[in-house]
């Protein structure tokens, strides 16, 4: 279940991340500015983000095997619009965007699916393996380019919907809930509303806007970044991502399985402080080989494990009933902390001709989750669980 959970993430945020490997491309092909090109990007994030909300919920109620092929069945509409009639306008670009974010809730249907099938102590590793699906967006970037460039624009946006109708089937045939899964009763409106009055909604939400949102921003604006601070081909500069990509994917159930074992608050400050580091480093737009390579490294690295380490601390402290719903809304503050970046990138860049003062924004960023998490997160919990988790 879990490596099923696991691949169908992977798929739909595959769909997910479409667009942005294509971002330089329609920028030229179409004559977008920075900023519109930086919202072409961040507009699927921003609906996968949110919808995942009401599908946390959702999945609190009908369980993964029904939410996992509806979600996966949904996306492959915008994925066939894009590649077959959607790419000829910046509106149309928008609006098939727009829709393509459904591939972004996939998340909040797997995280509480696969929490129901382990024991709390065991969450924090498995959580962090299903995290490692969001490696769909490396498959996008390693492949949406070359097979435009070799074929047409259609054929990266028909394989990824022919590879949805395969996960939908399989997933409806062989997924199953865990047994003695707990289905809340109360109405959908209620259930929100209860979520949004427990304190572990909003600390992991604070933390994963951090963690998570950082290293969406980096997925989608890496490549533009590189391509106008570097003067790297699209090519090169999608691969780097990809690699960038690749490491926080890896480091995710790292991020887990440390935090089963010494707690989520000592992952989080560690990881914290090596954005913090990283970010200071790159203002300063050093060389690529090495120092700016390490940087982005590092902060890919801490940045990985550190989204792992949120829903470790999510796994220990949510109510068996409303995982999904407060998945889903960790999960959009997660995504929304990737839209706002790309945005405020473009238009400093746009108004300076530099990147150095976002870099400094996020390394301010850095240190205000950091105290957050030695203070508040530690007190709650080491309130709620016991001590040899709270550190």
């Amino acid at each position: 279940m879990l490596a099923l959970a696991t691949v169908g993430f992977g798929v739909n945020f595959w769909a997910w991340a479409l667009l942005s490997p294509l971002g330089p491309r329609f920028k030229d092909s179409l004559a977008l500015s920075s900023f519109q090109q930086s919202l072409l990007v961040a507009v699927p994030v921003v609906v996968g983000s949110l919808g995942r909300i009401p599908v946390g919920a959702l999945t609190d109620r009908y369980g993964g095997r029904l939410m996992f092929p509806l979600v996966s069945a949904a996306t492959i509409v915008p994925v066939l619009y894009l590649g077959l009639a959607g790419h000829s306008s910046l509106t149309a670009l928008l609006v098939g965007g727009f829709f393509l974010g459904i591939g972004g809730t996939a998340f909040a249907v797997g995280v509480p699916f696969v929490n129901a099938w382990f024991p709390p102590e065991r969450r924090g590793l498995a959580i962090g393996v299903f995290g490692t699906g969001m490696g769909g967006t490396a498959i996008s970037a390693l492949t949406t380019v070359k097979l435009v460039d070799a074929h047409d624009m259609a054929t990266p946006f028909l394989i990824t919907a022919a590879v949805l109708a395969v996960y939908a089937v399989v997933a409806a045939l062989l997924l199953r809930d865990a047994p003695g899964r707990t289905v809340p009763t109360e109405p959908l409106p209620h259930r929100l509303a209860a979520t949004l009055k427990l304190g572990v909604t909003w600390q992991a939400a604070v933390l994963y806007a951090v963690a998570f949102g950082g290293y969406v921003a980096f997925s989608v604006y890496l490549p533009t970044y590189l391509k106008t601070g570097y003067g790297l081909t699209q090519a090169d500069a999608a691969n780097r991502m990809a690699g960038f990509v690749l490491l926080a994917v890896a480091m995710r159930p790292v991020g887990g399985w440390l935090s089963d074992r010494v707690g989520p608050v000592r992952v989080l400050a560690g990881v914290l402080a090596v954005v913090f580091a990283g970010a200071c480093v790159q203002s300063f737009t050093p060389s690529l080989a090495p120092v700016g390579t390490i940087a982005f490294l590092a902060m890919a690295a801490a940045l990985g494990a550190g989204s792992g380490a949120v829903f470790a601390l999510v796994a220990l402290l949510a109510p068996a009933n409303k995982v999904g719903s407060v998945t889903g809304v960790v999960g959009a503050a997660g995504g929304l902390g990737g839209f706002v970046p790309p945005l405020v990138m473009g238009s400093l860049y746009g108004a300076y001709g530099s990147y150095a003062l976002g870099l400094v924004l996020l390394a301010g960023v850095a240190v205000a989750a950091l105290l957050f998490t030695g203070t508040g997160v530690r007190r709650a919990l080491t309130r709620r669980v016991p001590a040899a988790h709270a550190h």
